[in-house]
């Protein structure tokens, strides 16, 4: 992953979806927006679907991200709202894919796991590692989505830095540390 990268996190819903991007420089990260996209209004599920699509159309367009992490759905007891929370995240990827962006899909506990250490965190946990993470002051009667959003957004940035190959090669990095060798 090269520094100064944009990644647009997604929390996906058909009443809130949350949003935040980051930006990436060198090993340094910085929230550069983040907010909920409300439709719980809106009782046309067909609009909703429309309001997400243009939505994350002006995201991209606005703050041009070179990838997308977006929070897979997780399996619920409630079929109609599992289906209905499915449309909202195929809606979002392909406002991504239109515009040729790579897009990722995330567990809820991977993301949690990544960001907290614990895949079965809450969201007042993720919420605050989150803010922690980003030096953000983000009011505790806010809605979680957005954090949730930015977390989705972190993940990816950790699990692509993790997954890199070295600079060096192994010979280089073993002359380079021989203390690290037994």
């Amino acid at each position: 992953m090269k520094s100064n990268r944009i990644i647009l996190g997604l929390d996906p819903g058909t009443n809130l979806m949350g949003f935040g991007i980051i930006k990436r420089s060198g090993e340094k990260l910085k929230a550069i927006q983040y907010g909920v996209i409300k439709m719980d209004k809106e009782k046309n599920h067909l609009i909703k679907l429309k309001m997400i699509f243009d939505s994350i159309n002006n995201l991209i367009d606005e703050f041009h991200p070179n990838e997308i992490s977006i929070e897979s759905p997780f399996f619920g007891k409630n079929v109609q709202s599992m289906l209905k929370l499915g449309r909202a995240q195929g809606v979002a990827m392909l406002a991504g894919e239109i515009k040729k962006i790579k897009i990722t899909e995330y567990a809820p506990k991977k993301i949690k796991q990544s960001v907290t250490g614990n895949g079965n965190a809450s969201k007042e946990q993720l919420s605050e590692m989150v803010k922690n993470i980003l030096n953000l002051d983000i009011k505790k009667n806010e809605k979680f989505d957005a954090t949730d959003a930015l977390g989705a957004a972190i993940c990816h940035f950790y699990q692509k830095s993790n997954n890199q190959t070295p600079k060096k090669s192994w010979k280089e990095f073993v002359i380079s540390n021989p203390e690290k060798l037994i």
